[in-house]
């Protein structure tokens, strides 16, 4: 393996912990800015957003429904996202494809979960997501 594919995939690995950790505290403008300019986004239900700017819309609102939630049922809002099983297969220096599983955890238990889909690509010196599809496998039951 030759080191920039090394950095190549650490940087990767650490893109998609970012969104995560970003995403599930809200932080959705840090969150917009691992996504390239002209990234889009498909989130599986026959919609894709392109752009940072339609990318937010997808994410508008999400914050405060997840705490209105949690306060209708009387527990501390709080939502995770855990990944697993990341694979990334390096096309070249400066783009990548990915494939990970996702399971997101609210105060009511396992909520979805399903996988990600990603296309990368190194724009300046960061690795960017140039692509994202979600693809939800299932939802826990109402409850």
């Amino acid at each position: 393996m030759e080191p920039w594919e090394a950095a190549a995939r650490e940087s990767i690995r650490d893109l998609v912990a970012r969104y995560n950790s970003n995403g599930d505290s809200g932080r959705f403008e840090h969150l917009l800015e691992l996504f390239a300019p002209d990234a889009t986004m498909d989130v599986g239900d026959g919609r894709t957003f392109r752009g940072r700017e339609e990318i937010a819309t997808i994410f508008t609102g999400t914050g405060e429904r997840w705490r209105a939630a949690a306060r209708a049922r009387g527990v501390p809002p709080y939502v995770r996202h855990f990944t697993a099983t990341h694979q990334i297969d390096l096309l070249g220096e400066d783009r990548a494809k990915g494939r990970s599983y996702f399971q997101v955890l609210m105060p009511h238990g396992l909520d979805h979960w399903g996988r990600y889909l990603d296309e990368y690509a190194l724009i300046g010196d960061r690795w960017l997501f140039a692509h994202r599809r979600v693809a939800v496998d299932g939802r826990a039951a109402p409850g």
